[in-house]
């Protein structure tokens, strides 16, 4: 399964992947970096960087700074990854920043896109990435 993730809500995209993947299907996500998490962006930003700075360099929580990163770690929250199906499971989702090459049938989540919602406070992925201190390209 292609999904494409452009405006596609973070925690309702991560749901929908994580069944899907414990079912044993292959998930490839692509626009990653257009992904949106709901709310002010001031909290949002916040909240990350809250979890960036808690514990040492050494030990952890890792919080990446890649948008396609990013989007696995959070689904892997989703997920029992410390089960062998759990990590069986994460293995099967593959997530990327861009578009593939022409020919590959791309599907979308419709319940789990920003536009059929009434929330109008969002920030994409990408720009939080950028706000933590990532490169983006």
């Amino acid at each position: 399964m292609n999904i494409d993730a452009k405006g596609l809500i973070l925690g309702r995209l991560g749901t929908v992947v994580a069944k899907k993947a414990l079912l044993g299907e292959q998930i490839n996500i692509y626009n990653c970096n257009e992904v949106v998490i709901t709310g002010e962006k001031k909290r949002i930003f916040n909240d990350y960087k809250r979890k960036r700075e808690m514990g040492t360099h050494s030990t952890g929580p890792f919080q990446p700074k890649v948008s396609f990163k990013f989007v696995k770690r959070s689904i892997r929250g989703m997920l029992p990854y410390k089960k062998s199906k759990g990590r069986e499971a994460l293995d099967r989702i593959k997530c990327f920043n861009g578009m593939p090459e022409e020919g590959v049938k791309m599907e979308t989540i419709d319940n789990a896109h920003i536009d059929n919602t009434l929330v109008s406070k969002f920030i994409n992925v990408k720009e939080l990435c950028k706000l933590m201190g990532g490169k983006v390209e």
